[in-house]
């Protein structure tokens, strides 16, 4: 892992290539905080040259996990972060060629730690609410196409992510996860 800093940014690469957490500085006093969530020139310093051109919010409450998903044909970079409660966020490698394919990074997402995560294109993306609700905002460098979508098991023993508990509890409960309808059929990773 290594990082670079650039303006009130300070980006760290993972065990994937191209996959990279970046913290931001925040400033704050009694009236609160400011921060810089993007800013296009240190992110092409600090290795992230995307055009983002979709942004999107959702929110969720505890327990439900969104994916794992990806485009197939027009497959999106993605910046995510989280401005209210906090998740587990995933994503797992699918490139082609790629020494790190169907292996995951994982990384806590929270309001607290301002953290956010880039995934390059070629990634499926999911993430688990562990507070009691979490907003969660990201932004893509393609617009969706909704005919494109594609999926992977949440919990695919040949990925096998690790999944925490929710805020609160000790140890990990799938019967408190919750899922679409979509995303309970998702199908396994397939076998190479």
């Amino acid at each position: 892992m290594s990082q670079v800093i650039s303006g009130n940014f300070t980006f760290t690469t993972t065990s994937i290539e191209g996959v990279v957490i970046v913290d931001a500085k925040r400033f704050g006093d009694r009236r609160g905080y400011f921060m810089e969530t993007y800013k296009r020139p240190d992110f092409v310093a600090g290795g992230i040259d995307c055009e983002f051109v979709q942004d999107n919010q959702s929110s969720s409450t505890r327990g439900v996990l969104r994916g794992l998903h990806f485009q197939i044909h027009h497959p999106q970079a993605k910046l995510v972060r989280v401005t209210k409660g906090s998740v587990f966020d995933v994503c797992v490698d699918l490139r082609e060629g790629s020494p790190t394919w169907g292996q995951w990074e994982g990384v806590v997402l929270s309001a607290q730690n301002a953290r956010q995560l880039f995934i390059p294109r070629g990634f499926a993306h999911g993430f688990l609410v562990l507070s009691d609700e979490a907003e969660f905002c990201y932004k893509c460098d393609d617009v969706y196409h909704p005919n494109d979508e594609g999926g992977l098991m949440w919990n695919d023993p040949q990925i096998g992510i690790v999944w925490p508990p929710l805020e609160g509890d000790e140890s990990f409960d799938p019967a408190k996860i919750v899922l679409s309808d979509k995303d309970l059929n998702h199908p396994s990773l397939p076998v190479r």
